[in-house]
């Protein structure tokens, strides 16, 4: 497969010509990597007009993804915006409400779109004992949809979450077609998921749209990412994808990113499906042997470690900072959970210095205590009213009965435990407390 955007700025450099353009350093080398850092000059496409190179690197990557695909330069933050400002296009041409169904464990970045957009959210919630996860089934849904008068434009859900738990698309795809509504995908985790030996890419198992952060799990530069539309949704879709990507994004796209796309297409077409699925069998390898030494795993991502840390007796904070002492830098960790990223980038020897530093930690006895259970907050305005009120901060033991402003939480997980325009409760109290947030927003004529 060619690479057009590499072998254009390759072409340019060798050029040695006087850069009278933008970036200042001019391709003067401090960092190392500065004579590939360009900007749209002629020849070089425009990430949102792309008619050359750029247009011809996103349709290799449409045909390695079967999709309608497009770059994103600004992560999967920029292609969940589009995605929902493509929704209300196509509610507004069906006469349908701005209204749509979110699984409650949405990114933040969801809560800005839908602020941005002024679109209505009505929360899917699921059972278990994380906020980060949402485990909706198909039948829930169906029997949920069947209820409502007034059909949602679309159903937003996150599958992988950060806990490597996966979603039944391929039945939810189903009942959203059944009832006629979009399904949304947050894939941020999963693009590798279309390589498996069977893929299980949200657009093979039905989704009308989703995102893939390829910096995320492929050999891409961070802030690389893709925007999927199904070969067979509306066509308003692909044709307003575009501008509904510039509509959000930054007018100065990072070449260096747009590179890693392109060069990743390459990549992944040259035996990186036979590389993922050795990878993938050691990996679960590894999980079988830490099962049968002690630890207790969630999720079923195959590419994720996710460790239950309290039944080994110890705090997932605690047991990533063993880790860490060991040279090794896990994903992320709160009270209950260690996560474990992987890829097929790592090495052999990367997955036994894994294997051989939890299996030398000792087991102690379980820790009991759960996590605090979160209430289903009171709704006083909407997501747009409460992101768009004067705000302050304050510290949470002050913030019960008030009115919550922005969500403020850091990445990862970025989750929120209460949402914009919710009621902080008790519950949500003691959420904060558990997981050592210490402030948050208020609205300030709530106080």
């Amino acid at each position: 497969m060619n690479t057009p955007i590499c072998d254009f700025v390759k072409s340019y450099d060798d050029k040695n010509c006087i850069r009278a353009h933008m970036p200042g350093h001019k391709g003067e080398s401090v960092l190392g990597f500065e004579h590939l850092d360009i900007t749209e000059i002629k020849g070089a496409d425009s990430l949102f007009e792309a008619s050359s190179v750029i247009k011809e690197s996103e349709e290799n990557a449409g045909s390695l993804f079967d999709a309608c695909t497009f770059y994103s330069t600004e992560g999967s933050s920029l292609c969940i915006r589009a995605m929902l400002y493509l929704s209300l296009l196509y509610a507004k041409k069906e006469g349908k409400a701005p209204l749509i169904l979110a699984g409650r464990n949405a990114h933040k970045t969801f809560l800005s779109a839908v602020a941005l957009l002024n679109l209505e959210v009505e929360w899917l919630y699921g059972e278990g004992e994380s906020y980060l996860s949402c485990d909706i089934n198909a039948d829930t849904l169906d029997k949920k949809l069947s209820k409502m008068q007034e059909k949602p434009a679309a159903v937003y859900l996150t599958s992988p979450d950060y806990l490597g738990n996966m979603l039944d698309i391929k039945a939810i795809s189903k009942v959203c077609r059944k009832h006629d509504v979009l399904l949304l995908v947050d894939n941020a985790h999963g693009a590798y998921l279309k390589f498996l030996e069977k893929t299980l890419h949200p657009l093979d198992l039905g989704a009308t749209m989703c995102c893939d952060s390829a910096h995320k799990t492929l050999p891409v530069l961070t802030g690389g990412a893709y925007l999927h539309i199904s070969k067979s949704a509306d066509e308003l879709f692909k044709d307003k994808a575009k501008s509904a990507l510039s509509l959000f994004a930054s007018t100065s796209p990072s070449y260096l990113i747009l590179q890693s796309l392109d060069k990743a297409n390459e990549y992944l077409i040259n035996g990186y499906k036979e590389r993922l699925f050795s990878f993938a069998e050691k990996v679960s390898s590894l999980k079988e042997t830490l099962k049968n030494n002690g630890y207790t795993l969630v999720g079923d991502e195959p590419l994720k470690v996710t460790i239950a840390t309290k039944a080994y007796g110890y705090k997932g904070v605690e047991l990533s900072e063993i880790l860490r002492e060991k040279n090794i830098e896990c994903e992320f960790s709160d009270p209950d959970f260690l996560v474990l990223m992987l890829s097929e980038s790592m090495s052999e020897s990367d997955l036994l210095k894994i294997k051989s530093a939890l299996l030398t930690i000792e087991k102690r006895g379980e820790i009991t205590d759960t996590p605090p259970v979160l209430s289903k907050p009171q709704r006083v305005m909407s997501i747009r009213d409460a992101v768009l009120s004067l705000s302050k901060t304050v510290f949470v033991k002050h913030s019960v009965g008030k009115v919550l402003a922005s969500a403020n939480v850091s990445c990862p997980p970025a989750v929120p435990i209460v949402v914009s325009g919710e009621r902080i409760d008790e519950s949500a109290l003691s959420a904060f407390s558990y997981y050592g947030i210490e402030k948050c927003e208020i609205i300030k004529d709530k106080c």
